[in-house]
């Protein structure tokens, strides 16, 4: 088998079903599996799409543990050469499955991939391409609006958003990785609960020489922030990611951009928290 498609769920159905749909549209022919593991959602509706999608393997989780946990526990059942780890929130608009696979085919040192997103109203989402968070980029994306046109900045603004390159870090909404390689580096960070795993991830990928690219030929819609609920939870999460990457990357490494990058977060985490009220 080619690819195995892991998307984990949590109370989306309708999106879920949205998504499958563009899956079976997009990739007939090609040599694939699709894993869907919901991760013990209130919303027991999931359910009601498995006679829809017989060919969907799909997986229940009695304790929802996290987006990094339902991952890996989904890869160890998967038998593609490569997995696609995919939002339950996204589709895709078009057969470019192959066009994917045969550009990672081609590069020796390949890590992972990602797509051009949009949102429903057809606006780009810089998170498609990244920079691995510093501390100069992480104060750019944490307190401004500036974005600066070179490669240091953290959405990476120097590469156009139809381009094909390399970049440091792309979205866990769409991520194209090898199994065994995935496996050979640990997969998701289980540390971390949801958010920032995907930074982790390509990071970890970096670290042992291989290359992530940004493959903006190919577009996926992403409805971001529809199955996103904005409150302290959210924002504890969010925040405590970032803590995360940066104790694990930076306290003995770069101590200075550490301190900084604590503080930062910790002024940003608590804002966010005065906007709620």
């Amino acid at each position: 088998m080619k690819l195995s498609v892991i998307i984990v769920n949590y109370n989306v159905t309708r999106l879920l079903r949205n998504c499958l749909l563009s899956i079976r549209k997009y990739t007939e022919g090609e040599d694939y599996e699709v894993i869907v593991i919901d991760n013990a959602s209130t919303d027991s509706s999931w359910s009601n799409l498995i006679p829809e999608f017989p060919k969907v393997h799909f997986i229940s989780s009695e304790h929802n543990d996290g987006f990094a946990i339902a991952n890996n526990k989904a890869i160890k059942t998967a038998t593609g050469e490569y997995v696609l780890l995919l939002n339950p929130d996204t589709e895709l608009e078009g057969s470019y499955v192959k066009d994917l696979l045969d550009f990672a085919d081609s590069k020796p040192d390949f890590g992972c991939l990602g797509v051009r997103m949009h949102d429903a109203e057809g606006v780009f989402l810089p998170e498609s391409k990244r920079s691995v968070p510093d501390m100069f980029n992480s104060f750019e994306k944490l307190f401004t609006n500036f974005k600066r046109s070179n490669s240091k900045s953290y959405y990476r603004s120097d590469i156009d958003e139809n381009a094909v390159a390399e970049v440091e870090v792309v979205t866990g909404a769409f991520l194209l990785v090898k199994r065994d390689i995935y496996r050979k580096i640990g997969g998701l960070d289980e540390t971390y609960f949801m958010y920032g795993e995907d930074i982790d991830l390509c990071y970890t990928l970096l670290r042992n020489g291989y290359k992530n690219y940004y493959y903006g030929a190919a577009s996926i819609l992403h409805h971001k922030g529809e199955s996103t609920i904005k409150n302290e939870v959210y924002l504890d999460r969010f925040y405590g990611a970032m803590q995360i990457f940066i104790d694990k990357y930076y306290r003995e490494s770069k101590p200075v951009q550490y301190s900084f990058l604590k503080a930062g977060l910790k002024l940003r985490h608590k804002i966010e928290k005065i906007k709620l009220k």
